[in-house]
């Protein structure tokens, strides 16, 4: 017999001004299960969450717990009601100890003092199971990021909700932390916690959840148990069509230009005697194993690192980059992996961040920065990647993930590169913005570009790259053409450096 919903969402609606967030949206979630919400940007996931945690009320339908209707008109109003939620953006206090994040306006007191030792004790075990040792008494401003998320979970769960909803919970995370993190849901799940867990990592979704729900434009599609799916049920749930329409084929070349990108004997970092070209009008796949030497090859293709051995000849006559400076102002670009830390100011306007490269890289630019050419650089980028925002003054913290993305791109854009140097850039963006990312790639190619793309997803390097060379332990182990890519061969040879036999 099926066990009754722990909480369930009928009809649920809310609209911004006239743009519609929730339309119809209806959930039941079972307890004691990890039920995944995906979707694109936009798809109401964000939304839903917030109505659910207090901080958003509705515009219409019903939310019940256990069979029975609630009102969430507050986030303290969650809280009695046994819901927590851990948001991607932290809401921490820096300047404040660990402890005292802990516990905010929940301190345990002794004799009308707040104790300390209390607060140690009643944290140790969740700290524990966390993995998370640190100076307790220490501001948090002194932990790593992705400690400081651990405190923002470890901090719901003194709460004990009976729902835990997880948005994004492991976006500033490294793998190992990540790892630590899954262990501890299952841990929860087996202690009766019933979980809401939304992320864009289709992966994960299927490695820790037992239902999916699938959202799009305000609405659920589908609700089935994750053993039931498959990642291409989920894909075209979210953006109604084909996994393969994700990748837009080739575009008629627009500049035939012969360049190229000619790298003999390069030696540096992990990297052993790599050679290879790549030629305008293709896209190159790299692939390896993190730590393989493909982040290295990166690095010393934009002057972020400096050779030991070897050379390249760019398509402007010259070798390696002595700076990254010196590359933009060659016209060589990298969109790096990390956009939130090494592509944006994320408090700083959209309009101020496309103008980072243009002003100082190109000898036409004024080399001082006018809020007039911003606003216009802002302007033509926002209206070319299609970047939802209503100008160029917001900041770039308040776009979703793709969009930032989009921002990213913009600004190397903006001085018409004829190197892209691509490092996993559709990380951490939601399926449809994947595919705007692709479809600016292959105009990339087109528009005669040599396109360097780095990605940690076989299917996407599959689906895009006219050819893939695979990096294992700092060498080049193949140089695989777009017609010989089978996936079995291509995980074979990042994973041993070997041709499969």
């Amino acid at each position: 017999m099926t066990a009754s919903p722990l909480i369930s969402v009928r009809h649920l609606r809310k609209s911004y001004g006239g743009v519609v967030a929730l339309d119809d949206m209806s959930i039941d979630v079972l307890p004691g299960t990890i039920h995944a919400i995906v979707g694109e940007n936009g798809a109401g996931k964000s939304t839903l969450m917030k109505v659910l945690a207090g901080a958003v009320q509705p515009g219409g339908g019903q939310i019940l717990r256990k069979g029975a209707p609630v009102t969430i008109n507050s986030p303290a109003a969650a809280r009695a009601l046994g819901i927590g939620i851990v948001y991607q953006e932290l809401s921490l206090f820096p300047e404040r100890s660990v402890l005292a994040n802990l516990f905010v306006n929940r301190e345990p007191t002794r004799a009308g003092l707040v104790s300390l030792a209390a607060m140690e004790a009643q944290s140790r075990d969740i700290l524990a199971a966390l993995g998370l040792d640190v100076d307790l008494r220490a501001p948090l401003s002194r932990l790593s990021i992705g400690e400081q998320q651990l405190v923002e979970l470890a901090r719901v769960l003194l709460e004990e909700p009976r729902l835990l909803i997880l948005d994004e919970p492991n976006s500033a995370l490294n793998r190992a932390e990540t790892d630590r993190l899954f262990a501890v849901l299952h841990g929860l799940r087996t202690r009766g916690i019933t979980m809401l867990y939304v992320s864009h990592r289709l992966e994960e979704v299927f490695a820790i959840s037992d239902r999916v729900t699938i959202t799009r434009n305000g609405r659920d599609v589908l609700t089935r148990d994750t053993a039931a799916l498959t990642m291409a049920e989920v894909i075209e749930g979210m953006i109604g069509q084909s996994r393969e329409a994700l990748f837009p084929p080739p575009l008629p070349r627009t500049d035939t230009t012969p360049r190229e990108l000619c790298v003999t004997g390069l030696t540096g970092g992990r990297l052993q005697d790599i050679s290879f070209t790549a030629h305008a009008g293709e896209i190159v796949g790299l692939a390896g194993l993190e730590g393989s030497g493909v982040g290295d090859l990166l690095a010393l293709l934009f002057g972020t690192s400096h050779a030991t051995a070897g050379s390249a000849r760019y398509p402007d006559g010259s070798g390696l980059p002595r700076s990254p400076t010196q590359a933009a102002r060659r016209g060589i670009s990298l969109v790096p992996a990390d956009r939130r830390h090494q592509g944006l100011m994320l408090d700083q306007s959209i309009a101020f961040n496309i103008s980072t490269v243009a002003v100082g890289a190109r000898n036409d630019s004024p080399l001082w920065f006018t809020q007039g050419q911003a606003r216009k650089r802002a302007d033509r980028q926002i209206t070319a990647l299609r970047i939802k925002a209503t100008s160029g003054d917001v900041p770039a913290n308040a776009l979703s993930g793709g969009n930032q993305q989009k921002v990213v791109i913009g600004k190397w854009l903006e001085i018409a590169p004829e190197v892209f140097l691509l490092d996993d850039p559709t990380r951490g963006v939601d399926v449809g913005a994947k595919r705007e990312i692709y479809t600016l790639m292959r105009k990339m190619s087109a528009d005669g570009g040599i396109v360097l793309f780095a990605s940690t997803e076989l299917a996407e390097l599959a689906g895009l790259c006219d050819r893939i060379l695979v990096i294992y332990r700092g060498r080049l182990a193949g140089d695989v053409a777009a017609a010989d890519m089978d996936s079995q061969r291509l995980l074979h040879l990042i994973n041993t450096g070997t041709s499969a036999p």
